[in-house]
């Protein structure tokens, strides 16, 4: 795991091309939410949170980095679990204040050990024309 003491933010330490850091809109505590997604199936893993140099590391190794807001420092996933994600693509979103990192998934993305985060507590499938929403069908 690789840490740090700095500050989250923009800051002029950070390696972000300027370009890029000019046009984030980033949270009060300077973060972004970081989106990751199974390149391949579409799949979402997880969210975490990016400053300016978890981006600017995710973008030059092609390891996801991300700022633990519990810890305050960085992790590259996959340091201590082995879980690795491999960077196939890094998207902002239209209104520049969430990143969609694209990659491909060694073993478990959430620290459960599940697959992915989103999987434990599903609250409607379905949904719409009210055919199939309500409980998930293994709630039934």
């Amino acid at each position: 795991m690789t840490s740090t003491t700095g500050t989250t933010g923009a800051s002029p330490s950070s390696g972000l091309a300027p370009e890029i850091a000019a046009r984030l809109k980033r949270s009060a505590d300077g973060l972004l939410p970081a989106i990751a997604q199974q390149y391949d199936t579409g799949e979402v893993l997880m969210l975490g949170w990016m400053d300016d140099e978890a981006l600017h590391r995710t973008l030059t190794t092609g390891r996801c980095t991300y700022w633990s807001r519990s810890r305050r420092e960085y992790w590259v996933k996959g340091d201590t679990s082995g879980h690795f994600q491999w960077v196939k693509s890094v998207a902002l979103d239209c209104d520049a204040d969430t990143v969609l990192v694209r990659v491909d998934q060694v073993g478990a993305a959430c620290h459960t050990g599940d697959r992915t985060c989103f999987d434990a507590d599903v609250l409607l499938v379905g949904g719409g024309d009210g055919a199939d929403s309500g409980p998930a069908a293994s709630d039934q």
